[in-house]
């Protein structure tokens, strides 16, 4: 695959050294994208490894097969989001890797509609191949359910101001919701559309009902040993992986005596998330904002 990625991993290295994969080592990548990290993970576990890996967009998983093919690993792709991917029949996974933001072609293509900056259709969804769009969600939605998403996943304060004139005008673009914002808020509107974009985008994939999926889960089809890692690209992801870690992590407590009733089942990998460095940043702004977080079974006797 190499230079021919459009889309540059974030965080690979830093990655990479906390996850430790090993020859022969099931991993488990429930974000595939374009399969830079995986890629990365097929030759670290070599020709005994296996990859399996999970992507909701068709078009994500035709260009990672054709880029995956000469990877010494066995390799396993399946089209499915990674709430569903759950269902499968899994075997104990040594790695488990997840890379919450979006790729970059997603952003790039105006026709799939995360990107304010071009004018393309409002569709916003991860796999298109079913589900509502998101101009058919605002269609459906009442005003106060699109308002209530865009105060809990964008932080927006004038939410429902916002969310009335979004409704009124039933944008069907992505410059047709850019004008809703800027009829509202004025020159406050630009810097505030990654927000209402964000917001709209979480709401219509369930991204945050997802990750309850995946953090309940994952933890559970670890190996003895095995590690779990999550990129996370907002304060709402990083608060809920935070937490269910920090969970997995600490021992059981008597209610009574305060005491530990038996050892934690996990341990953290990384005390703070890790994040970043300058360089990075330079070279791929759209890691500015990434945060990784790992744990890892604990072997109990």
């Amino acid at each position: 695959m190499g230079d021919d990625l459009r889309h540059i991993p974030v965080l690979l290295s830093t990655v990479l050294e906390v996850l430790a994969p090993k020859a022969g080592e099931i991993v488990l990548d429930v974000t595939l994208g374009h399969g830079g990290h995986a890629q990365a993970f097929a030759r670290l576990i070599g020709e005994q490894g296996r990859l399996i890996a999970f992507d909701a967009d068709e078009e994500n998983l035709r260009f990672a097969r054709e880029h995956l093919r000469e990877v010494p690993a066995k390799v396993e792709l399946f089209h499915t989001n990674f709430r569903e991917g759950f269902l499968k029949s899994l075997p104990p996974i040594d790695i488990l890797f997840a890379d919450l933001g979006l790729s970059s072609p997603h952003i790039d293509d105006p026709s799939r509609g995360f990107s304010f900056r071009h004018d393309g259709p409002l569709d916003l969804r991860f796999d298109r191949s079913q589900g509502e769009d998101a101009a058919q969600w605002i269609a459906r939605a009442p005003v106060e359910e699109i308002a209530d998403a865009l105060w809990k996943y964008g932080e927006i304060r004038s939410s429902r101001r916002v969310a009335a004139v979004i409704k009124e005008k039933l944008p069907r673009t992505t410059g047709d919701l850019c004008q809703c914002i800027e009829a509202v808020l004025g020159f406050h509107a630009r810097s505030l559309f990654p927000q209402v974009f964000q917001a709209i985008r979480i709401a219509i994939n369930d991204e945050l009902g997802a990750l309850e999926v995946l953090l309940t889960k994952g933890p559970e089809v670890l190996s003895p040993c095995g590690r779990m890692g999550i990129v996370s690209f907002h304060s709402l992801e990083d608060r809920m992986v935070k937490q269910k870690f920090r969970a997995l992590s600490s021992s059981p407590k008597d209610p009574l005596t305060g005491a530990p009733v038996r050892p934690a089942t996990f341990e953290l990998l990384t005390k703070r998330p890790l994040v970043p460095s300058p360089q990075e940043c330079e070279s791929n702004p759209r890691s500015r904002s990434a945060k990784f977080r790992a744990i890892r079974r604990k072997i109990l006797v």
